[in-house]
């Protein structure tokens, strides 16, 4: 069995691609087998679609927040409404949600989903500084076209697992609030880079409430901290979050019973 962690984009290009983290499991240790860079949409659907085992990790909102979703009205089944969200343009999701948030308080304009303050992430609606909305508008009709199994959400392959994922949980568990990437140039400073060195020495030594050790290469470590985007280091921190979730195994892996089927979780939140 395979383990992934993806680091997301919602518009992938070859300066800035998805990254895909493979790796696999050895007593508590994850070991990272590759790094696999997808610039494309379409690749990404290709390599959903492939058939092989796996349970991955993915850093994109599998769902959007209960209360937005009866305010709109939009359909109240996890399903219908991702479908529905498809649909509309990201014109479209930004009026609509710029709308709600304009009738509502400072300091309350986004509607969240239950454990969005536990993760530390950002509201799944939210269209700019990250674009999570769109990165959700443009990924998950594209686990449901591979018929990928999303559990607690969505029946499919149980042979490929996808579960939302978010490093930034794990990355504050780890080294706190200090910054580890930019992708700009001119804030990828020393510190940052340290911050990512601190990060993985980290990780390898196992010191994480995951009660699991990261196994990389020489090559690979250097890999990931010269990537000073961390897009690279955000996939990996996804590939411990599957991992994770793969000790615990189906049906739940290590979901909560009391899960919102219209929300969704992270993994270890």
């Amino acid at each position: 069995m395979s383990l992934v962690g993806c680091d997301f984009s919602s518009s992938p290009t070859r300066r800035k691609p998805i990254v895909m983290a493979v790796g696999s499991l050895a007593g508590s240790r994850v070991v990272l087998g590759k790094l696999e860079k997808i610039d494309t949409l379409e690749g990404f659907a290709q390599w959903l679609a492939q058939p092989r085992e796996w349970v991955g990790g993915f850093d994109f909102p599998f769902g959007l927040p209960r209360e937005l979703i009866e305010h709109l009205g939009w359909p109240a089944q996890w399903r219908e409404c991702i479908e529905h969200y498809a649909g509309l343009s990201r014109a479209d999701i930004r009026t609509t949600f710029a709308a709600f948030c304009d009738a509502r308080p400072a300091g309350a304009k986004f509607a969240h989903r239950a454990f969005d303050k536990l993760a530390g992430s950002s509201p799944s609606m939210k269209w700019v500084n990250p674009p999570v909305a769109y990165m959700l508008h443009a990924a998950l009709p594209l686990l449901l076209a591979a018929g990928v199994h999303i559990p607690g959400l969505h029946e499919g392959d149980p042979n490929r697992v996808a579960l939302e994922a978010y490093p930034g949980l794990l990355a504050r568990e780890l080294i706190g609030k200090r910054s580890y990437k930019s992708d700009e140039r001119a804030k990828q400073t020393p510190d940052r880079l340290i911050a990512r060195k601190d990060l993985l020495t980290t990780l390898e030594i196992g010191q994480t409430r995951l009660e699991l050790r990261l196994k990389l290469t020489n090559p690979q470590r250097d890999a990931l901290v010269h990537d000073a985007s961390g897009d690279s280091l955000d996939a990996v921190l996804c590939l411990v979050q599957a991992a994770w979730a793969y000790r615990h195994g189906a049906p739940r892996y290590g979901l909560p019973e009391h899960l919102d089927p219209l929300e969704g979780w992270i993994i270890s939140a």
